[in-house]
């Protein structure tokens, strides 16, 4: 419906240090959840089943496994003038800095973002699990005369400290902003939300992060290069000067800000009926068509387990887990609450005897694991024990990270037979 008048900008966040160490080697956009997909691909979806069909994804750090993704991922027709793009942090004569901000890589990014004529940015992040008709937030925001919209979601007051917290008057209008407010302050920032809501404890209206911008305010916002992020300094600063609009959300969405959020979020998709439905047609999630044979499984019990393509699996047992493409896992092993990611190739017979490969890629013979997450084109001889959770204290190794007792397998290493964590 708004497909010529909506250019999207999807931002990818910065070094990502607290999903360290899943992005040491990759941006946040491009970190792999549920066993198939990437991060990138719930807001290019969104917009994709909004038929938004233009998109800039903004980057700095690591770009090279998004921009190989998205180039893969991502065809549309000749004659079309859809495109998802990666504008990474570049040297110009005119800036030779990083982003400093969200604001300053738009700001950045504007003389790509010029050449297009449209007349709303929608705003959003890289780094967010949900799925939302983008079209209902264009028909409030036009409808409604608004010069920018926010998306709003009902929070409890455990959450709400993380977040920028608003107010909004009758008409929805937000008439106040604060940024992560302290737990005293949050008696005076309730709103009037559904019933359901406030049957949960959620009566603070948070901002998701998801923005329409009309173009010219937008542009004329950016022209001053002291304000450098939108939660921070261009939302707060324009309530009180343009017509700011809440538009409530009350559906899933999950920030993946550090290790807890991004593991629960992927075990949770074991769920009988999972808070985020990969399932429904209408709101598909897109990534890149691989061509990988079926999966196998030999001798193995299964509960509440997501398996992905092209797996060769001969485990005992698999419990509350998601496995991820071209995953192997030998004879007699146990996995339990752990999101395995998977490979990117498969290993041939002749590979593995020219090299003297001893440890084969996946997780070896008569292996426990449990509570863990293990990064793509891991090693894991046999008989090693994995064991996280809280009795785990917070620490990091050449090989592996514990975060909140979730032991996390870097990218490629090697954990040797009998190894015990």
């Amino acid at each position: 419906m708004f497909e010529k008048n909506v250019l999207a900008i999807i931002l990818g966040g910065g070094q990502g240090s607290r999903l360290y160490p899943l992005t040491e080697s990759r941006s946040k956009p491009a970190v792999p959840i549920a066993g198939k997909y990437r991060l990138v691909d719930i807001p290019i979806s969104n917009c994709i089943n909004s038929n938004i069909k233009r998109m800039y994804v903004l980057t700095q750090f690591n770009s090279a496994s998004l921009n190989r993704h998205i180039k893969n991922t991502y065809h549309f027709s000749f004659f079309s003038k859809a495109f998802v793009d990666v504008l990474a942090a570049e040297q110009t004569p005119h800036n030779e800095g990083w982003f400093q901000g969200t604001a300053d890589a738009v700001r950045q990014s504007l003389h790509h973002l010029k050449r297009h004529d449209f007349e709303y940015a929608l705003i959003l992040s890289g780094d967010q699990l949900y799925q939302m008709d983008f079209n209902l937030m264009m028909n409030e925001h036009i409808s409604k005369k608004a010069e920018i919209t926010i998306a709003t979601l009902p929070v409890n007051d455990k959450d709400a400290p993380g977040f920028g917290i608003l107010k909004t008057d009758t008409k929805g209008y937000i008439s106040s902003f604060i940024e992560k407010p302290e737990k005293k302050l949050l008696p005076d920032w309730t709103s009037d939300v559904s019933d359901e809501m406030k049957s949960e404890g959620r009566e603070y209206l948070a901002s998701m992060g998801i923005y329409i911008f009309n173009k010219k305010l937008l542009f004329d916002l950016l022209e001053n290069p002291d304000t450098v992020d939108f939660g921070k300094e261009i939302i707060p600063q324009s309530i009180e000067k343009h017509k700011v609009l809440s538009y409530p959300y009350e559906g899933y969405w999950t920030d993946i800000g550090n290790i807890d959020s991004f593991f629960e979020a992927n075990i949770g998709l074991t769920d009988d009926i999972p808070k985020f439905d990969l399932y429904d047609k209408n709101k598909r999630v897109y990534t890149r068509a691989r061509m990988l044979p079926t999966s196998k499984v030999s001798g193995t019990t299964l509960n509440k387990t997501v398996i992905a393509e092209g797996c060769i699996i001969q485990a005992a047992k698999i419990e509350r887990s998601v496995i991820g493409i071209r995953s192997r896992i030998g004879n007699e092993s146990t996995v339990i609450n752990t999101y395995m990611m998977g490979n990117d190739f498969y290993e041939s017979l002749e590979e593995m005897e020219k090299n003297k490969i001893k440890v084969l890629m996946g997780v070896g013979e008569r292996c426990f694991i449990k509570n863990a997450i293990i990064d793509k084109n891991c090693r894991i001889g046999d008989d090693v024990r994995i064991n996280g959770g809280h009795h785990l204290k917070d620490t990091e190794t050449e090989t592996y990270v514990v975060r909140d007792g979730i032991v996390v397998i870097k990218k490629g290493v090697v954990i040797p037979k009998g190894f015990v964590i």
